[in-house]
């Protein structure tokens, strides 16, 4: 299945494509979150999970930041920060096999996740897929990979879907 789909309404030309994925085994550190205090979440606990693996920031590729069982009462939700290399104090976790919406996230200025990233996301939920038949499997993540480095960063986010074949 690779089937594409572009969102306009003004925004950055946002493409969302699925994808039939394999599991796959990561290995990382989990962390409680929300709405309010992701930003500043995601880079203490991408601190301790460097530490934990005994690399430095930005020696992990692919690097994944990872959030599941959103609560949309309260905005909290669990987060996950992690590589594919194993570690004694790091947990294993099995990304699913099955469908993923694939959204390539390109900031305007090479720094700038934050804003990027909320506008795919906000995308996503409140424009694609009301309208794609799917339904979300309340897992979704961010992949860091070479591409996300150098002039013209890009990083990929991918959302657990079902109902659509």
């Amino acid at each position: 299945m690779n089937e594409k789909e572009r969102g306009g309404c003004g925004m950055a030309n946002l493409e969302v494509t699925l994808e039939t994925m394999e599991a796959r085994e990561i290995h990382g550190l989990w962390g409680k979150s929300g709405d309010r205090t992701v930003s500043k979440d995601i880079p203490c606990l991408s601190a301790e999970f460097y530490q934990a693996a005994g690399k430095k920031a930005g020696e992990v590729l692919p690097f994944y930041v990872l959030s599941r069982n959103y609560d949309p009462r309260t905005g909290a939700f669990e987060l996950l920060i992690a590589g594919d290399s194993a570690a004694p104090a790091l947990a294993s976790f099995t990304l699913e096999a099955g469908v993923y919406a694939r959204i390539t996230v390109r900031p305007k200025l090479g720094f700038l996740w934050g804003p990027a990233v909320g506008e795919a996301k906000r995308y996503f939920y409140t424009k694609w897929l009301p309208e794609s038949g799917c339904a979300a499997r309340n897992l979704e993540y961010e992949l860091h990979t070479e591409k996300s480095m150098g002039r013209a960063p890009s990083v990929d986010l991918l959302f657990a879907v079902s109902g659509r074949d």
